[in-house]
């Protein structure tokens, strides 16, 4: 791994932030890079996970947390989520003080601060603690100006069309 890692965004409203993340994971680990993955607001247990026996099979262990968002199941409470997501934030200063990870996706986090679960000052705080030569990827709609601004790297994904809007759901495979 080379000295210094840097920090990467994938967010906006199109198709493919997770996937360009997962993708530079699965490179990272064809290098024999160690390469974890903590994600917000999935539920690979109830919908499904294609991509967890693929990162699996390739070496790349995956954490969850806050698997529910409260747009979508009216069980849960933002005080809950909130809890989750504080979790899954002690949890990644846990892996920053393991010094044999190389890249870490922090995958919809941004999702958890422009949804107030996290605030934009404790994601930053989190940023500074990164260790040097830790490559670290965050991604999710509605990044915050801090957050980009403390990133090397910050690629906006822009919808054009999306079969959504014609009412075709997700497909096994494709979108999970």
């Amino acid at each position: 791994m080379k000295a210094r890692g840097l920090i990467q965004v994938y967010t906006g409203e199109g198709k493919g932030k997770s996937t360009a993340a997962i993708g530079q994971a699965v490179r990272a680990a064809g290098h024999d890079f160690k390469v974890g993955l903590v994600t917000f607001f999935k539920d690979p247990d109830a919908f499904g996970c294609g991509e967890c026996v693929s990162l699996e099979k390739v070496g790349i262990e995956m954490f969850v947390f806050a698997r529910k968002h409260p747009h979508f199941y009216k069980d849960v409470s933002a005080g809950e989520v909130r809890g989750e997501c504080l979790k899954g934030l002690g949890f990644i200063e846990e892996l920053f003080r393991d010094e044999s990870w190389d890249m870490l996706v922090l995958d919809e986090i941004n999702v958890a601060v422009r949804d107030t679960f996290l605030s934009e000052e404790e994601v930053l705080s989190l940023l500074e603690a990164k260790p040097e030569k830790l490559e670290l990827i965050l991604t999710g709609r509605g990044a915050t100006g801090g957050i980009v601004d403390k990133a090397d790297l910050v690629s906006e994904v822009r919808k054009v069309k999306h079969p959504y809007d014609r009412g075709i759901q997700g497909r096994k495979g494709v979108e999970y």
